[in-house]
């Protein structure tokens, strides 16, 4: 029986496991931090997860948590309230889960099949069997110089409008996200550039109040959890990384990290996991396993790269209304292949 050992147990990496398992490898995941716990992220889930909980056999679990149904995508560009918002109807619902939940449920169901959990970091050392394949999904390692970097930040709000919408916006360089997660519950998500941040004592809420919009949108929200940052963050993708070993591959954030105003990102972590857990449990290489990665994920990383050059340029807002908001959902979006 082939072994498999999992760094990190995130949803990347407990994909990674289901989907080694299903291939009849023996698993081992390394999680080294406290668990479940609340991350910063949009928890913006493409509507193509339900496919991927199917497969990992947890579809019914998923749904038993009431996760929001989102139908609708509202972009808004600049400051002003004066500039209407681009409104595009979804062709299928997405979902709105906290990370809290869907990291809890994953990682559960995982050692629910049979994966061991062991809560230590991993190191050659700690490996035992050195002839196991390895799982690198311990999310990204960013490096950029002080001044010019982007710093993510989240909280959960209760009360107010609770709606089916998922909503964008951009300005001053700045990416918020307004959604419905589970409970009733909205989380807003957002970027802001070091600079803007440090002239407001880094306080997310100066920032929401930025965009005449965005304030007027979170007026009466009362905040559930304390603001919590990460950063900093540099858009990066390595499907085209020298291969270290044969037997070791990156899924997740560590192969890559998309610019989160697409709302893929948590899809591309599950998906880039699931396809390293079936790699590694049928032997297949390393180079092998980025080929598949890159056949999935270039046009949604060109895509996206594309798109934050248009919103540095400013074209972004008068293009926006012209292109159909269905075409633009599902060209950022990988194929779900396997």
């Amino acid at each position: 029986m082939r072994q498999v050992q999992v760094v990190g147990g995130g949803p990347a990496g407990a994909m990674a496991a289901l989907a080694a398992m299903r291939g009849g490898a023996s698993v081992r995941i390394f999680e080294k931090s406290r668990f479940p716990r609340h991350k910063v992220c949009g928890e913006f889930l493409s509507p193509a997860i339900l496919k991927l909980m199917r497969r990992a056999g947890c579809e019914e679990a998923f749904l038993q948590l009431r996760p929001a149904e989102l139908h609708e995508m509202r972009i808004h560009f600049g400051r002003s309230a004066r500039r209407p918002a681009v409104r595009h109807r979804l062709s299928q619902p997405a979902y709105g889960l906290s990370r809290y939940e869907l990291d809890r449920l994953l990682l559960q169901h995982a050692a629910s099949l049979g994966a061991q959990v062991t809560r230590e970091h991993w190191t050659a050392s700690t490996a035992m069997d050195a002839r196991a394949s390895v799982i690198v999904s311990t999310g990204r390692k960013s490096i950029a110089p002080a001044g010019n970097r982007l710093f993510g930040f989240k909280a959960h709000f209760h009360g107010g409008p609770v709606n089916d919408v998922v909503e964008l916006y951009f300005f001053d360089d700045c990416y918020i996200g307004v959604s419905a997660i589970e409970g009733g519950t909205t989380n807003v998500c957002g970027l802001a550039p070091e600079r803007m941040l440090r002239s407001l004592a880094f306080d997310p809420t100066e920032v929401l109040q930025r965009c005449e919009p965005l304030a007027e949108r979170v007026r009466g929200l009362t905040q559930k959890i304390d603001w919590l940052t990460t950063g900093p963050l540099v858009f990066s993708q390595r499907l085209d990384q020298p291969i270290a070993s044969s037997t070791c591959y990156q899924a997740g954030d560590a192969l890559g990290f998309i610019d989160p105003f697409t709302g893929s990102g948590m899809l591309n972590a599950m998906l880039t996991g699931e396809l390293a857990g079936l790699a590694a449990s049928r032997g297949e290489s390393a180079e092998s396993y980025l080929r598949d990665c890159h056949r999935l994920l270039r046009r949604p990383f060109a895509i996206s790269s594309a798109f934050r050059i248009a919103l540095g340029t400013g074209l972004a807002g008068l293009f926006a209304p012209f292109v159909p908001g269905r075409l633009l959902f599902e060209m950022t979006r990988p194929a779900l292949s396997v």
